[in-house]
């Protein structure tokens, strides 16, 4: 079997704010192929993050895919703006939407990739009526809300069934994955049939960012 090479998509929320330019030029010059953007609204996670403004400039000067990830509520609201901002890929919560399937066109009509994330209590089930019409679904390995948690080990498990649901399907859809993504992990991660692996802590609290990335893709 051929080895699978995952996207590594640095999250910004783990960098250091004081230094954001920097920090998005470094991600530009390493082997990444995303930059993983977390909108927080303090309503559907318990927390507050960094929005329209921040997205707009951090998009004029990466040269990654802005993979932005709405952990809010009513993201209808706000899709039309996120693609201004120059969002490239707008992944909603299952969870945050009564109309899914209206989301994801919305979403592909404004000329962005639309992506599907699941909480770690909600089962890929869910997405049976929908999964050849999503372009990629993030599978939360914590809860979300706060950098810095531990790998949920029943993720290993979601990540069969979303692959099997996947390929059955004929759904060209991929499968990130979010939180608590390690050197130590990566791999096993990759081989239960991730494609994407979004990595903070790890990567920007690295000493060397760069060589970090590289490892995480094998």
């Amino acid at each position: 079997m051929e080895k699978k090479t995952p996207i590594i998509a640095p999250s910004l929320l783990a960098a250091n704010f004081l230094e954001i330019g920097r920090e998005v030029e470094m991600v530009n010059r390493s082997e990444a192929g995303w930059l993983h953007l977390d909108v927080m609204d303090g309503r559907f996670v318990p927390n507050i993050s960094f929005g329209l403004p921040v997205i707009t400039q951090v998009s004029k000067i990466s040269t990654k895919v802005c993979d932005v990830h709405l952990m809010i509520e009513e993201p209808e609201k706000y899709a039309e703006a996120f693609a201004k901002a120059g969002a490239q890929h707008l992944t909603v919560h299952i969870e945050a939407c009564v109309h899914l399937h209206r989301n994801i066109q919305q979403i592909k009509g404004l000329g962005m990739k639309a992506g599907v994330a699941l909480n770690p209590h909600t089962p890929v089930q869910l997405l049976e009526n929908i999964i050849r019409d999503v372009d990629l679904v993030l599978v939360m390995s914590v809860n979300p809300g706060f950098g810095g948690q531990h790998f949920i080990e029943q993720t290993y498990a979601k990540i069969r069934q979303l692959r099997k649901m996947i390929d059955e399907s004929g759904s060209s859809a991929l499968i990130e994955i979010d939180g608590g993504v390690t050197l130590e992990n990566a791999k096993a991660i990759v081989e239960a049939g991730t494609d994407v692996l979004v990595a903070g802590n790890t990567v920007f609290a690295s000493k060397d960012p760069l060589a970090t990335i590289r490892a995480l893709k094998g």
